[in-house]
């Protein structure tokens, strides 16, 4: 019987970047807004690209400006905040601020970048946010909360026009990944996932990354996904397959679990789909709400092509379309001449 899951497809959203971009260079991180993709690469720069909707030509993304972040240092992670028109850009372990969407660094004298950043969570909440009218004045949108992460604590902000901090909490044991949903946020440190409380600051051991006891010194790469309003996706490693668990704010497991047969090197969320590439290449799809794989995308076939990273878009991609520049032409259209009424 035929699957009723529609299969996902690979496309290709640009099919090649500037030369000049090409030798040496990677893609480290993207995002998207609308039609607009926000490209950071590993020499440092920030290119923002848009679909050129030319009835005579054919759909596709056309570069609009390259920069580069001070130092010139990889660009790690964009995080687009469509509710205030502002990207935070996390490079050479700062965060610098941008606005929407032409990119333009917002003032040091304004805001300055905050340093000693390991990782960074914006309230998944605040994240999906949509833009305000363009008649709202900038005070007056509503504030984006986030946490940094530093080697030893977590420090709390809300961004509006201006950066405001609110408030640091002790994290003895540091993070080197973090969500948040609300006053909740999970994190992962070297060894366990953690839920921390922000209104309390209690924090407590939820799931080890590593479960595998003949193997205790093996390093698991930590996954957190938010997968709705109150609850997250964490990973870990069982000695025999990769157990995907979804866990309230509170830190009690829900929904049920997923299973992978090897540690995933990536992970994204498309309700109700989650999608993770394995190390050979395979992209498996599995289904949240029913707990089951509904489709798995081989390896790249056709040459030294490699998967790295999924990464999804709360708005989602425009992909470019060969079709809808041809349906739409000029055409002699006739009009009846009248007297006026």
């Amino acid at each position: 019987m035929a699957s009723a899951v529609p299969p996902y497809q690979i496309q290709e959203l640009i099919p090649s970047l500037p030369e000049s971009v090409l030798q040496g260079i990677e893609v480290r991180c993207g995002q998207a807004l609308g039609s607009e993709l926000y490209i950071g690469c590993s020499n440092g720069e920030l290119m923002r690209f848009a679909v050129q909707d030319d009835p005579s030509k054919t759909e596709s993304y056309t570069i609009l400006s390259r920069q580069s972040v001070p130092n010139d240092k990889p660009v790690d992670e964009i995080v687009l905040l469509p509710s205030i028109s502002r990207a935070l850009v996390l490079s050479d372990n700062q965060i610098h601020f941008y606005t929407l969407p032409n990119l333009d660094v917002v003032s040091y004298q304004i805001i300055k970048p905050i340093r000693h950043v390991v990782t960074f969570a914006v309230d998944q909440n605040h994240l999906m946010k949509p833009a305000p009218p363009a008649s709202v004045p900038a005070h007056r949108m509503e504030p984006v909360d986030f946490c940094v992460i530093k080697r030893n604590t977590l420090a709390m902000f809300s961004l509006r026009d201006r950066l405001f901090y609110q408030k640091e909490i002790p994290l003895p044991d540091g993070g080197t990944l973090a969500r948040r949903i609300g006053s909740s946020i999970c994190i992962a440190n070297k060894e366990h996932y953690n839920i921390l409380n922000l209104e309390n600051a209690e924090i407590f051991p939820i799931l080890p990354l590593n479960q595998d006891f003949d193997r205790p010194d093996l390093v698991i790469k930590p996954f957190v996904v938010p997968t709705g309003e109150n609850d997250f996706l964490v990973v870990s490693w069982t000695g025999q397959n990769s157990m995907g668990i979804f866990l309230s704010t509170a830190g009690d497991p829900v929904r049920g679990t997923l299973s992978w047969p090897q540690h995933p090197t990536s992970i994204c969320l498309d309700l109700p789909h989650v999608a993770a590439i394995l190390p050979n290449g395979s992209i498996e799809i599995h289904n949240v709400d029913a707990q089951s794989l509904v489709q798995v995308i081989p390896p790249p076939s056709d040459g030294p092509t490699e998967r790295t990273r999924l990464v999804s878009s709360l708005s989602g991609y425009v992909v470019p379309s060969n079709g809808s520049s041809a349906k739409r032409r000029i055409v002699p259209v006739r009009l009846n001449r009248g007297s006026a009424t």
